[in-house]
């Protein structure tokens, strides 16, 4: 089933001693839920089960407005408590995420965590293990202080806050990069301060890779 905090740490740590890789899949629909946990269960492995902005409001339907980020909040939200809900059927653990959450978004990623907080009160452990703050477009301060203010909160819950800097290429939820590899000293420094997980720009790209 899902699982949160240490246990996520663990997890990772296992992993690494292990030397594998766990992989990340973007839920849209129960029906792509279920075939990322058959396949996960077939293999034998963990699997990171998260959801994009985008993605989210997908889930939600297209009858749902998403003004205020209103779809996507409400889509994650049930795609975590669907998850919840079937992952320990399938007897694999289960890291529930949200993918990319640049500037913009901020409302979507104040949603979730206020969701969090609400099954936090009454479970002990947030709705989802894990959530990713894409600030790289941003100057590093405003992208390292925003991601202490929202780490500082989600702490309370030994919920885990996914950094990226160095800027993807390609586009995702109408977030265009020009791709923007990071600088190992960054990397370094912000490692040094102790965040979660960092996602550090390597070239990659988001979409169709361009024909030239």
């Amino acid at each position: 089933g899902v699982i949160v905090g240490d246990d996520v740490r663990a997890l990772f740590d296992y992993a690494k001693e292990h030397k594998f890789a766990i992989p990340a899949i973007n839920v849209t629909t129960s029906s792509t839920v279920i075939a990322a946990l058959e396949a996960a269960r077939d293999a034998k492995s963990p699997i990171i089960l998260q959801t994009s902005n985008g993605g989210a409001a997908y889930f939600a339907g297209k009858g749902v407005s998403n003004e205020g980020q209103n779809a996507s909040i409400q889509g994650s939200v049930a795609a975590a408590h669907y998850i919840r809900a079937i992952a320990p059927a399938y007897g694999i653990p289960v890291v529930l995420h949200s993918d990319h959450c640049a500037k913009k978004l901020l409302p979507w990623y104040d949603g979730m965590l206020a969701a969090d907080e609400a099954y936090f009160k009454e479970h002990g452990e947030p709705l989802f293990s894990s959530h990713m703050l894409d600030l790289s477009e941003e100057s590093d301060d405003e992208n390292i202080a925003t991601c202490v203010k929202y780490f500082t909160r989600m702490a309370k819950m030994n919920q885990w806050l996914e950094m990226e800097i160095g800027i993807t290429g390609g586009e995702e939820d109408g977030v265009v990069g020009m791709g923007e590899c990071a600088d190992p000293d960054e990397c370094k420094t912000i490692a040094d301060l102790g965040v979660d997980m960092l996602a550090a720009g390597i070239g990659n790209i988001h979409g169709k890779y361009p024909a030239n």
